[in-house]
């Protein structure tokens, strides 16, 4: 199936459901991301059941509405069952192939009331320029590479890959490029100096989620 080009928004926040004490306060989080001016946003939960899952990406749907570009992390089958826009993978999920095979399905025989719905995205995340090299050549709307700088939002962290790993990025692909970890208002804008489309972020958002977007956009337009 031939797809139209994405564009990215520069700011790319990660709600992240191991953050937050339940699915209201989650929700909440989102929201005001969402009332700040983010315009998409990517639902992450690594250690939820599929079950609980599901029921909190259709809250945020539900929420959220279609103002908001909802990404499912490591689940394309729960992205098609949630309505969402597109799914993001990572080198240890499913591969990008099969999870391009899911969503082409859904798109093929939208569900009722998703007929006039966008083609669903499809992102992988990259560590190295092989990985990268890889994920270029496949069926993938967009790429992310990480983590930029060091990073407490994942228990095993990939090696750092600095700005320079933006950069080398950034000549490997000429689709849209996230770079993530470690990612600050301070600091934001050399990541896009170095190539970089948008800047996914997490736990930078937690404290003030209006405050801390609103200190992006400042910097990143």
């Amino acid at each position: 199936m031939s797809r139209p080009p994405i564009s990215l928004p520069r700011l790319y926040p990660i709600v992240d459901a191991s953050l937050f004490r339940g699915t209201a306060a989650m929700l909440d989080f989102a929201c005001e991301l969402a009332a700040a001016g983010a315009t998409l946003l990517q639902y992450r939960n690594k250690k939820g059941s599929p079950r609980q899952m599901l029921s909190d990406a259709r809250e945020l749907r539900r929420v959220l509405g279609r103002a908001v570009t909802l990404i499912m992390n490591d689940r394309p089958d729960l992205c098609v069952m949630a309505g969402c826009d597109g799914v993001h993978v990572g080198q240890e999920d499913l591969s990008p192939a099969s999870a391009r095979a899911i969503l082409q399905a859904e798109e093929a025989e939208p569900t009722a009331g998703a007929a006039a719905r966008k083609p669903l995205w499809l992102g992988v995340s990259t560590h190295n320029p092989e990985q990268l090299r890889v994920a270029d050549q496949q069926d993938t709307d967009y790429l992310a590479i990480g983590p930029v700088f060091t990073t407490g939002s994942k228990e095993n962290p990939d090696p750092v890959v600095g700005l320079e790993g933006v950069r080398g990025a950034r000549e490997l692909t000429r689709k849209p490029l996230v770079a993530i970890g470690g990612i600050t208002p301070e600091n934001c804008r050399s990541v896009l100096e170095a190539g970089a489309d948008s800047v996914a972020v997490i736990s930078v958002l937690l404290e003030n989620p209006r405050k801390s977007v609103a200190a992006f956009f400042r910097v990143l337009g």
